[in-house]
């Protein structure tokens, strides 16, 4: 028999040999001292065993708690932020201080499309002249 190695396991192995030494306590007699102690430390664990459940599932309701809360506090302070826009305008630094980015214009890339971006300058490409024969190459 392989040894048990999670908790659940041996809470069960453990549950099954208090279910044997019960079951022949008439030839076990002399070890009544240590079943007893046995039994008491086996009830206390499944007793931690159910608390921990229990707690698992508190655990679960408080996260989904959590994330609801969470949710609505997103949405009003959307709200809220929008009305910051609005009182103190779009453009107003103060929106900073509440973590808000102030509308500072777009910046464009100059498209040579356009008339008033000046032209862009052109490549300067310095050749060396080339030789008129094989001969002068070298």
């Amino acid at each position: 028999m392989a040894q048990e190695t999670t908790n659940a396991g041996k809470l069960g192995a453990l549950t099954r040999l208090s279910s044997a030494l019960a079951a022949n306590a008439f030839e076990l007699a002399h070890l009544d001292g240590p079943i007893g102690r046995l039994d008491q430390i086996l009830n206390a664990a499944l007793d931690v065993a159910k608390q921990q459940a229990a707690l698992t599932a508190s655990k679960q309701e408080a996260t989904k708690r959590q994330q609801t809360l969470l949710a609505d506090g997103e949405r009003v302070a959307d709200g809220i932020r929008k009305f910051l826009k609005e009182f103190y305008g779009l453009r107003s630094e103060k929106l900073a201080e509440f973590g808000i980015q102030p509308f500072r214009g777009l910046r464009r890339p100059a498209s040579p499309l356009d008339p008033g971006a000046p032209p862009p300058p052109e490549p300067t490409t310095e050749s060396a002249p080339l030789p008129a024969s094989p001969a002068e190459s070298e």
